[in-house]
């Protein structure tokens, strides 16, 4: 009998003409492109909406802009090099490794000038890290404004970088005792600076040359740039040439583009350099709406620049109620942490929001919470907790309470 009932549905395969099961597709009746059709492998065609975006209004010119990543559509928490979120000062140079010189100097012992190659004789390390723009989600501080989740929260992006630890190279040069600060600056047209004091340089800061396995993308600093877990993107310093010891920051003198928080007494808070711990969820969202009433997975993305991700819960109704989410392995110190929630949605309107709590204990602040504090002058380090409004037809809107 079972014999018989297979047989059956064999001759049905072979008679249908669609792509769908009992059928062959045609792409199973034919040979497909062979070995390095594409040299460099690409995402397929079927793709090609997986991309960054900008938003035209938001400079004036692209080469001192920003591109968002799609985090809407990315899976696990490593970033793929071409979809890692771009913030430039002065456009993207292109720079002959070749040609190329790392220059550490200033308050040390034994100043050196390094090539690619010279770097790149030193023990290396791998690592994943997130880096976060801090005015990522800096247009909502005053009420809703972009009704999508990669404009609103995609200057975020997480890979595994490889590179030198910034330590050794400062044991290589020796730093003299009066050394508390180190200025970094990037080849890019803007000479990009950032000063770093010497308690993060000797911890956990990476000279990277390569990003997911691969060197760096020229968009990502090719052929070097600083890796500074936690902190603030600025820091990041990209197409990294130089590096000087200093007895202390130079603000006053080099340093470019200081970037603070105005606070609503009019004062700005300077070197807040930590991206505090932050979640969202990334469906559904306004870009990954629900069909219907059923069973889901509610998904995201939390993580924090003090450590790692301890808990997320979720509320579907603005946070009246909470239930714990799932964390999904692996949960690493400062890098981009998956969580997951299933869910029977009933087809009824919800609001949805997701709080992050970290390893030292910092709890996700409401709007409101963040706002009591900080005012709505500010742009930068908005971490607060984001409301999705589900709506009856499965659409989703972006939402501000409190």
């Amino acid at each position: 009998m079972v014999g018989s009932a297979f047989s059956g549905f064999a001759k049905r395969a072979s008679a249908a003409e669609t792509q769908y099961p009992p059928g062959i597709p045609a792409w199973t009746r034919s040979l497909g492109a062979g070995v390095v059709a594409d040299p460099y492998g690409m995402p397929s065609p079927f793709e090609k909406g997986v991309i960054r975006r900008n938003v035209p209004w938001l400079t004036a010119e692209k080469k001192s802009s920003v591109s968002f990543s799609p985090l809407q559509h990315l899976k696990g928490i490593i970033t793929p090099n071409g979809l890692f979120f771009e913030r430039h000062h002065a456009g993207r140079p292109e720079i002959d490794p070749q040609q190329h010189r790392l220059m550490i100097h200033g308050l040390v012992e034994r100043p050196i000038i390094l090539s690619m190659e010279d770097l790149q004789r030193f023990p290396s390390v791998s690592q994943i890290h997130f880096i976060e723009c801090p005015a990522n989600g800096g247009m909502e501080w005053r009420g809703a404004q972009m009704n999508s989740l990669q404009f609103l929260h995609g200057m975020v992006s997480c890979a595994q970088w490889t590179g030198v630890r910034l330590s050794t190279l400062m044991q290589e040069v020796g730093i003299r005792p009066e050394g508390k600060w180190v200025l970094a600056e990037g080849a890019d047209g803007a000479a990009m600076t950032r000063s770093i004091p010497l308690e993060k340089v000797m911890d956990d800061v990476i000279v990277a040359y390569a990003q997911n396995g691969e060197a760096l993308r020229p968009e990502q600093g090719y052929p070097v740039r600083l890796v500074v877990p936690g902190w603030e993107g600025n820091t990041n310093v990209k197409w990294l040439r130089r590096l000087e010891v200093g007895d202390k920051p130079w603000m006053q003198r080099e340093e470019t583009s200081k970037y603070t928080d105005l606070m609503p007494d009019g004062t700005a808070r300077g070197f807040t350099w930590i991206m505090d711990a932050k979640s969202v969820i990334t469906s559904p969202c306004p870009e990954m709406p629900l069909k219907g009433k059923g069973i889901y997975q509610i998904e995201g993305l939390a993580w924090s620049g003090r450590g790692r991700v301890k808990a997320v819960d979720i509320s579907m109704d603005g946070g009246r109620n909470w239930q714990k989410a799932q964390l999904q392995e692996p949960v690493i110190s400062k890098a981009l942490t998956r969580f997951a929630l299933e869910w029977n949605w009933d087809g009824k309107p919800a609001l949805l929001q997701s709080r992050v709590v970290d390893e030292t204990g910092y709890v996700q602040p409401t709007l409101a919470q963040l706002k009591a504090v900080r005012g709505t002058s500010s742009i930068y380090h908005k971490n607060a907790i984001q409301t999705w409004q589900l709506n009856a037809d499965g659409s989703v809107d972006n939402v501000q309470l409190g």
